[in-house]
């Protein structure tokens, strides 16, 4: 694997902060310089700092995301912080992001190839939404909202949608634009006041808290290798 995925899996940093470390000359690979284009082998021996390092075991978690938590591993303004909530061991990531207000079902992980792949929008990985609105919506507007509405980059793909309650309404999309339901809801008219994250690429939150996580089963491994 390249040299910066190798780095990112040993849970030093970032792919983009393992690329600081390389071009900083402070990895070595087999006693030399690494460089950014340089990959790695099993036998290999990579060193940061003149200090070995070596990949961790891949792990997959899903956490049910509280609100006012951020989405990333670290906040320049301090707010809290989803890696916080899981174990700090192995060092994990989130796969795409869920904004501060929006709880639900985040996936972190450490595997890579496997995040670049759900979070590529070739792949239409599903994720499905819960949203008390603004108003009460029609009929008309939810079919508007199921039909692809337009915004600012561009006109969404179709997505399932139906009425939980008079302002209350699921939407399932396959896009991962930034603040996609939300700019959507707005856009029809109805802004989101609440908004949940129910399911993403099949998995459920039944039996976590918020605030709470699991590991994954190795048979939903799969199924995300697979979807």
């Amino acid at each position: 694997m390249r040299l910066n995925a190798y780095l990112a899996r040993a849970g030093v940093a970032s792919r983009r902060g393992a690329d600081e470390l390389i071009k900083a000359g402070r990895v070595t690979v087999n006693g030399e310089p690494g460089q950014l284009n340089t990959f790695v082998q099993s036998r290999d021996r990579v060193a940061v700092d003149g200090a070995l390092v070596a990949l961790q075991k891949l792990t997959y978690l899903l956490l049910n995301k509280p609100a006012g938590v951020v989405t990333t591993a670290h906040d320049p303004q301090g707010r809290p912080t989803v890696v916080e909530l899981v174990p700090a061991e192995p060092r994990v990531v989130p796969v795409g992001r869920l904004d501060a207000d929006t709880t639900g079902a985040l996936l972190l992980t450490n595997d890579g190839q496997l995040a670049h792949r759900l979070a590529h929008p070739r792949y239409g990985i599903e994720k499905t939404y819960v949203a008390e609105v603004d108003g009460e919506p029609t009929d008309a507007t939810l079919r508007a909202l199921a039909d692809g509405v337009e915004l600012d980059d561009g006109r969404t793909a179709p997505a399932r949608v139906r009425r939980l309650a008079p302002n209350e309404i699921e939407l399932v999309i396959h896009e991962g634009r930034n603040r996609q339901v939300r700019r959507m809801l707005e856009s029809a008219g109805h802004p989101a006041t609440r908004l949940h994250r129910s399911a993403y690429a099949g998995l459920t939150l039944e039996g976590l808290e918020p605030g709470a996580w699991r590991a994954l089963e190795l048979a939903e491994v799969e199924l995300l290798k697979t979807s």
